[in-house]
């Protein structure tokens, strides 16, 4: 198999490498992290609809779910179910900043092994919960897994990626959170009808997940980046070589290590973030984290089935309608995995912006006129709102979704990058954390203009993807500033950069 040249576009730089199947396995095991992510959004939003679980834990939700006159769009609204949800994304804040250290100081690969150490125990305790403390405990442990693998798996195939490949390679994460999404779905559906304990099934089936990571990270390597960052140049470069399938690396190889000698001399990354020349990545990273929440998907794929039981859906019915969006989901991140390295991240993510946009206003304008405080939606538009549903999360997993990982963890330099990509991470956390703790309440007040606020939401985002958002398809991880003081707008923020530091484009 003659290798295939990487082309690094207008930096004129050709890194000899092939797509080997030791990337695409290391990538793969990495991305069962994005499993277990995906998992938990799924799984959390089918246990809080299933009545032996609010019975044990939430019997207030209970009786105001089952009561006949109870306002459609309220009966789920409960601060406590809320944080039931949403305390793992607090948890994991705090935790993918530690998560910072350890994947400079430790490395890639040991950070994933914590991941799937905390989300097993995790994982144990919510299985076993016999009061909400304990079911919140393991909630916290969860987004500790959370925190460390969100802030690792990215990076790392980041790094071990050929930079044609990046994109699909990177996008397999998604691909895995979708996937986990749809499995926790189909649990939920099945245990739904297991008396007693079902939740207990379903909330201890995230151990699964944990196990394949911890034990396959064991057989995968660790990245040449973060070799050479702490000091193992010689494990570095063989690494290098056995990832790119060729012997003649030296060239990308001096230039991670020149990369990370520069990056060395950085003693306080979070400080040298407040550099001017950091900005334009800082704000794009932490922006895309914003709008990746605020298209409202979480509302969906966290509480599907309790919004398609407030639509009017029985409990069978709407776990099934949750299941179907699940399938589409996976399905549509393939089109990001094949599409993102041939279209390009601008071109999905505007595209979806108006596919999503258009979705919402309809969903919203259905519900406004026939979902009131205490009917059901005729059954025949219950389905159309489904559908519809079903389009928003075909257009967000092939772009907003999978993009929205992938961006910040290709665009810092090496020297800010774990403390560039933490606060992309952290902010991800947040907004998650925010939208689940007050999505019922938000659906409680505003009904059906919720779906209104999302799609005003959408509009900004898609502004933001066709004016401020440059192209990074193709670009070596390590030459990736010249981008940014090449684009239009950003550009001015390099103006006070040593010439030196800024290496004019090669016009082929």
């Amino acid at each position: 198999m003659a290798p295939i040249i990487e082309s690094a576009g207008d930096t004129g730089r050709d890194f000899p490498s092939k797509l080997t199947l030791q990337v695409v396995v290391c990538s793969l095991i990495a991305a069962v992290g994005g499993f277990m992510f995906g998992y938990d959004i799924g799984i959390s939003g089918g246990v809080t609809s299933m009545d032996d679980f609010l019975l044990k834990f939430f019997h207030r939700v209970y009786e105001k779910k089952h009561r006949a006159r109870e306002d459609n769009y309220c009966k789920f609204d409960d601060q406590l179910l809320q944080l039931f949800t949403s305390s793992l994304y607090l948890s994991a804040v705090v935790c993918c900043w530690v998560a910072s250290f350890t994947c400079k100081r430790y490395g890639r690969k040991r950070t994933m092994q914590m991941a799937a150490s905390f989300f097993f125990v995790g994982a144990a305790l919510n299985a076993a919960a016999v009061n909400l403390h304990m079911l919140i405990a393991g909630r916290i442990l969860l987004g500790a897994g959370v925190g460390f693998g969100n802030q690792a798996v990215p990076l790392f195939i980041s790094e071990i990626a050929p930079a044609k490949h990046r994109g699909m390679l990177n996008i397999c994460f998604q691909l895995l959170i979708t996937v986990g999404i749809l499995v926790a779905n189909l649990i939920n559906y099945w245990t739904s009808g297991i008396p007693g304990h079902g939740w207990r099934i379903s909330l201890g089936l995230a151990a699964v997940p944990a196990v394949v990571l911890g034990l396959g990270s064991i057989l995968i390597s660790e990245t040449p980046t973060s070799l050479v960052e702490r000091g193992r140049k010689e494990e570095g470069l063989k690494s290098l070589r056995r990832i790119r399938g060729v012997d003649d690396v030296q060239k990308e190889f001096d230039e991670i290590v020149e990369a990370t000698d520069v990056a060395n001399q950085i003693k306080h990354p979070f400080r040298n973030l407040k550099r001017r020349s950091s900005w334009p990545m800082l704000f794009c990273s932490i922006a895309l984290q914003i709008f990746q929440q605020f298209t409202g998907i979480n509302v969906i794929m966290f509480y599907a089935p309790v919004l398609f039981q407030t639509m009017g859906l029985g409990s069978d019915a709407a776990l099934m309608s949750a299941v179907i969006t699940g399938c589409i989901n996976s399905a549509s991140t393939l089109v990001a995995v094949f599409g993102v390295d041939r279209f390009g991240r601008r071109k999905l993510l505007i595209q979806a912006a108006a596919q999503m946009l258009v979705s919402q206003v309809i969903v919203g304008v259905i519900l406004q006129v026939f979902l009131k405080a205490s009917n059901s939606i005729p059954r025949w538009y219950a389905y159309v709102v489904v559908a519809l549903i079903c389009v928003f999360v075909m257009g967000f997993a092939w772009s907003w979704g999978p993009l929205g990982w992938l961006i910040p963890s290709e665009i810092f330099p090496l020297e800010t990058r774990t403390a560039g990509f933490f606060c992309a991470v952290s902010t991800n956390m947040i907004f998650t954390f925010i939208i689940a703790q007050a999505f019922l309440t938000m659906l409680c007040h505003m009904k059906a203009a919720i779906f209104f606020f999302f799609a005003a939401w959408i509009v900004v985002m898609g502004a933001f993807a066709i004016f401020l958002l440059p192209e990074t398809k193709g670009i070596p991880i390590d030459k990736m500033s010249q981008v940014w003081s090449q684009h239009w707008f950003w550009r001015t923020f390099f103006d006070s950069l040593p010439t030196s530091s800024i290496q004019p484009p090669t016009t082929n």
